[in-house]
């Protein structure tokens, strides 16, 4: 749609590295200290290294090593800052493209443990009956317990059309394994159809780069489907793991006639970037109900906080996953060393809100089924190790705020009867209802006071 985004480059090896940081420190002489305690930390891993390298049992790989080190540095910040090798770093490239060789699933490391945060729609991990929350134990009868993020989706990666089994352990069952078939993954990030004669559906499963013009291809379609009987839209959004920080600005554009989608805001509080839609609803104003889940991350929490402070759509469904952070991609020596991947920012929505950690609360709270073990708040970003307050720092009134907003327990919530078919999307026929309610009061006249 047109907008830059800032892409950070760093291109120094370790010596220099070390170098510009000793310079930079020369000239703040009230860090001295500081300096002194990272100089002897840098001479304490040189010490390590060499004691491993020289008595180790079996001989070492230290490019490995290294590469450990850097994985284990980034991991001690928060769960979403890595380390890409330089083939790791191209299969991000082509990931983000939308097309790509795996499973089809989103995920995370939690307590050293690789956790779902997401199928993707029409995968292998999709078809199987993975869900968001599920913990992966065990790869092809191995233990993943310890490794990194890195090295465990490196052990899903394999040949298109071979096999690999998982071990996955889920709340309230017994650890049982799944088989999956490895195939070439074609995200088709929007799919769109009517709900009758008058809701127009809009799927959104990822952020990748045609997901903007996927949704105005949908809008296009189904206005003209539905004529003049339409009465709006419903966006779901649910176990949407998130994607390019571009494309949910573009989506958001595409509902708002001008102003703020998203800010962010980095370490600096003064540092802050707002991206904001053109003029120009395409929707046409008609009233749109956004669905979210606890596998709705980034993103999806994006649009569908724009969408709710500025009034444009009513969401439904259960509190979002609270990844509201923003990572950049920093290659290394122009990618062939490989690149970082860096928390920089925290996401805002347009009324201050800090996505992190608290997630999008819903205006009407859906469960999907009568699950009654779903009675306060589920496994999310902020049960992450090292996850990221949802404020600038401790002793602030945001992190005050933030924790009693981490205590938060659901509410009154609406679930479906005794008798209800499971197999039927409860979530999405609430959802139809809201909207037309909200429809029919849009259009019911007002009497006079």
């Amino acid at each position: 749609m047109g907008r830059n985004f800032k892409t950070a480059l760093f291109g120094a090896a370790a010596a220099g590295v070390i170098g510009i940081s000793a310079a930079a420190w020369s000239a703040r002489p009230d860090q001295n200290a500081e300096q002194a305690e990272t100089f002897r930390q840098l001479e304490l891993f040189a010490d390590v290294l060499a004691r491993v390298h020289a008595d180790y049992v079996t001989d070492v790989n230290d490019g490995a090593m290294m590469e450990a080190a850097v994985n284990g540095m980034l991991a001690s910040l928060d769960p979403h800052s890595s380390y890409m090798n330089a083939d790791e770093f191209r299969d991000m490239q082509v990931q983000t493209r939308g097309e790509y060789g795996g499973l089809g699933i989103e995920v995370t490391m939690d307590d050293g443990v690789v956790r779902v945060v997401a199928p993707i729609d029409g995968t292998p991990a999709s078809r199987v009956g993975l869900k968001p929350g599920d913990y992966i134990t065990a790869i092809n009868g191995e233990s993943i317990m310890g490794f990194t993020l890195n090295d465990a989706v490196d052990k899903m990666r394999g040949q298109v059309g071979s096999e690999i089994k998982l071990t996955i352990a889920r709340e309230s069952k017994d650890p049982f394994d799944v088989t999956i078939v490895r195939e070439n993954i074609v995200v088709k990030p929007v799919r769109y159809r009517m709900e009758g004669t008058d809701i127009g559906y809009i799927r959104i499963s990822q952020f990748t780069e045609k997901a903007g013009s996927g949704v105005e291809e949908a809008l296009k379609s189904l206005k003209k489907q539905g004529g003049g009987k339409l009465r709006g839209f419903v966006v779901d959004m649910r176990n949407n793991p998130g994607g390019l920080l571009d494309q949910a600005v573009d989506v958001s554009d595409v509902f708002l006639d001008g102003g703020e989608v998203v800010s962010t805001r980095g370490r600096d509080p003064l540092d802050i970037e707002r991206y904001n839609a053109r003029k120009g609803d395409d929707a046409g104003g008609l009233p749109i109900v956004v669905l979210i889940n606890e596998g709705s991350a980034s993103a999806s929490e994006i649009v569908a906080g724009a969408l709710q402070d500025r009034g444009r759509a009513k969401v439904v469904g259960m509190r979002s996953f609270g990844k509201g952070s923003v990572q950049t991609v920093i290659p290394i020596k122009g990618g062939r060393q490989g690149a970082l991947r860096l928390t920089t920012a925290r996401y805002f929505t347009p009324s201050g809100r800090s996505i992190q950690g608290e997630g999008v609360d819903p205006d009407v709270i859906v469960l999907a089924s009568r699950d009654p073990k779903i009675k306060g708040p589920i496994l999310s970003e902020k049960d992450l190790p090292h996850a990221l307050s949802n404020a600038f720092g401790p002793g602030s009134k945001a992190g005050e705020d933030d924790e009693k907003a981490q205590k938060k327990t659901l509410g009154p919530v609406d679930q479906p009867p005794e008798n209800w078919n499971e197999k039927d999307d409860f979530q999405l026929k609430r959802a139809q209802e809201i909207l037309r309610q909200s429809a029919v009061a849009a259009t019911t006249p007002k009497k006079p006071g």
